[in-house]
């Protein structure tokens, strides 16, 4: 076991971990923000935390039993739909990197709200064993969570980025009216 606590106090390990609090914090106190102010954040720590996870040391699996979650299909909603009213009609995206594409003559419309409400999923259902402190089920949630970036978030974080980056610098007229209107409210 001396190994496995090795691997879940790694500097990498540590870093993400605090990235990945960072992330879910920003997400749950996002109805605070206007869309340019969480867009620029959201750029910010996406790249950090896509760096940090790709930096993760290998572990494997020790237990049968899965680790516990924690955010409730409820949670999620709320996430999904406080980042779908901060994002309003820049929400929406066309997507380019999914398997379908292949087989299909048409885009695939994706929404960067229930993106990142996939990512915050998983990110807090991991940050959340780690809060517990028990070893084993630390170990465990890290293989999964660091499985899951190889397999699903990872893909899906870098194609938001590619959409966040989009609504940042590629504004039309009427988003420049959206941000007079912003700056006289405060």
């Amino acid at each position: 076991m001396e190994n496995k606590s090795q691997v879940i106090f790694d500097r990498n390990t540590v870093e993400f971990v605090t990235v990945a609090a960072e992330f879910c914090a920003f997400l749950e106190r996002a109805e605070l923000r206007k869309r340019n102010d969480f867009v620029d954040t959201a750029l910010k720590i996406l790249p950090l935390l896509y760096i940090k996870a790709s930096m993760l040391p290998s572990c494997e699996i020790l237990n049968d039993n899965a680790p516990e979650t924690f955010v409730t299909e409820d949670d999620y909603e709320v996430i999904r739909l406080t980042l779908a009213n901060i994002m309003g009609g820049k929400d929406d995206y066309l997507e380019v990197f999914l398997q379908d594409m292949v087989y299909s003559d048409t885009p695939i419309k994706k929404n960067i709200s229930e993106d990142l409400a996939d990512i915050y999923q998983d990110i807090k259902n991991f940050v959340s064993v780690f809060q517990l402190g028990f070893d084993e089920t630390m170990n465990d949630s890290l293989a999964i969570c660091k499985e899951n970036f190889a397999l699903y978030w990872g893909q899906t974080l870098v194609n938001t980025m590619r959409a966040l980056h989009d609504v940042k610098y590629n504004r039309s007229d009427e988003d420049l009216d959206e941000d007079m209107e912003d700056m006289k409210d405060e």
